[in-house]
């Protein structure tokens, strides 16, 4: 019965979603931003049990980063049609999970199943990007940042976008290549 606890988890973290982003639409910034967190937690929580009691499942594999990447989605787009967070950082944020996404599409299709670990870039690229939204959530609902942290933090998302972005690229080429001559 507890097995599918983490599942259970992530689909609330899923069903976070729809009001996290209404609040944040309509000015409710402390609800968006517990919302926010609560899902960042609830995260934590479904990954810890998943992999503590081996309640790992195929329906978490592929519920998990989906409710990751749903909620980053909105997020950004969320925050985008705002004007807290300006156009060419969302665009470049959705841009690099859509080369992601294409690229292991591709491969899925010419080489067959395989395994899609996160990369150590990947992993520091999500907690820039959770750090960023929440410090913008946090200064919506509480009237403001210290000078500079924003666009330090968008440039650190930046960067970090970019370069988890090739390092994804550069090593799905290289594992193409691979199998290719295999």
């Amino acid at each position: 019965m507890l097995r599918f606890l983490p599942n259970t988890i992530t689909g609330l973290r899923i069903l976070f979603i729809p009001p996290f982003l209404w609040f944040l639409l309509q000015g409710g910034y402390g609800p968006a931003f517990a919302l926010f967190v609560l899902a960042g937690a609830s995260d934590g929580v479904d990954g810890y049990l998943a992999k503590r009691y081996g309640w790992r499942s195929r329906l978490g594999a592929i519920l998990d980063p989906l409710a990751d990447k749903l909620l980053m989605l909105c997020a950004y787009l969320g925050l985008g049609w705002l004007g807290a967070l300006p156009w060419w950082l969302v665009a470049l944020v959705l841009l690099r999970d859509a080369v992601i996404v294409a690229g292991a599409l591709v491969y899925h299709r010419l080489f067959g199943a395989y395994e899609m670990e996160p990369l150590a870039a990947s992993k520091l690229n999500t907690v820039c990007q959770i750090v960023l939204v929440v410090a913008v959530l946090f200064g919506l609902w509480r009237g403001g940042l210290p000078d500079g942290l924003v666009p330090l933090l968008m440039a650190l998302v930046a960067l970090t976008t970019l370069a988890s972005g090739m390092a994804y690229v550069w090593v799905w080429s290289r594992r193409a290549l691979r199998r290719e001559r295999e």
